[in-house]
């Protein structure tokens, strides 16, 4: 008999649903999967920018993945915090919002083991986001062609038996600006988790999963589910690590999980 992996809390970010280029099946399988007493959604769950152009539907799959929360919440009693990202700022109207198990917010203090984490998506810290939202758009529209451009190549390199390549992943370590922004981006991050006294800070916002110290300042971003297809978890002695989704693990019914080896793939 499978079991199902539990983590006390979940942080997941930049689902981007209603964009085609979303993980959404995955996503929603890796929840079908786990049980959590806490699921942190950390903005960029719905892609309000790609549904308000034309031709955008609402789909299934996405559908699927509200279902798969609703199940969490009643079943198991999971808390879910919905806190609001760039692509989902139309929520901005509903802020703060709390109904049974869920809330949405602008930002979230998360309280664990005698720690205290600031959990926020990150875009008020991106001042093209903020300050020039036309501009973050435009940005949006490129990075949507690389995603393009990415699954063309990476089709034709399945065909050749080689393994999946990020090209926009590629463009951020080889282009000196994207490296810059992104160590900017940590710094800004960490100097606010100094100012308030706290013990770590919880992103998204730039696509780029990690769990790093600043000094006595614990760093983490959740990653997205576009690409790296990554979620932070917290274990039951308050370790944080990352989980990288595994199309063999999470969707094979002969797969047979120990509680002892629950945490074995995190890092």
């Amino acid at each position: 008999m499978k079991l199902r992996k539990y983590y006390p809390t979940v942080v997941l970010s930049d689902i981007h649903l209603g964009s085609e280029h979303s993980r959404t099946k995955e996503v929603t399988n890796f929840l079908k999967h786990i049980d959590c007493d806490r699921l942190i959604l950390n903005g960029d769950i719905i892609d309000g920018w790609q549904l308000q152009k034309s031709g955008k539907r609402w789909k299934q799959a996405q559908t699927d993945f509200f279902k798969v929360l609703m199940k969490m919440m009643e079943k198991k009693g999971t808390q879910i915090i919905y806190v609001r990202g760039n692509h989902d700022d139309f929520l901005d109207k509903l802020v703060p919002f709390r109904f049974s198990n869920i809330s949405i917010v602008k930002d979230y203090l998360l309280n664990s083991h005698g720690k205290r984490y600031l959990v926020t998506h990150g875009d008020i810290f991106d001042t093209v986001t903020t300050n020039m939202r036309w501009l973050a758009m435009l940005g949006d529209i490129g990075y949507t062609f690389l995603l393009w451009l990415n699954k063309i190549y990476n089709r034709n390199r399945e065909k050749q038996g080689k393994p999946y390549f990020s090209l926009s992943q590629h463009v951020k370590h080889r282009v000196k600006s994207a490296v810059s922004y992104i160590s900017d981006f940590e710094r800004e991050l960490v100097k606010l988790a100094q100012a308030k006294r706290l013990d770590g800070i919880i992103c998204g916002h730039i696509h780029q999963a990690a769990n790093v110290w600043y000094g006595d300042v614990h760093y983490l971003n959740s990653g997205d589910w576009v690409e790296s297809m990554t979620a932070l978890v917290e274990n039951e002695q308050g370790e944080w690590g990352i989980v990288t989704y595994n199309k063999a693990e999470y969707e094979s019914d002969e797969e047979t999980v120990s509680r002892n080896a629950l945490y074995a793939e995190v890092i």
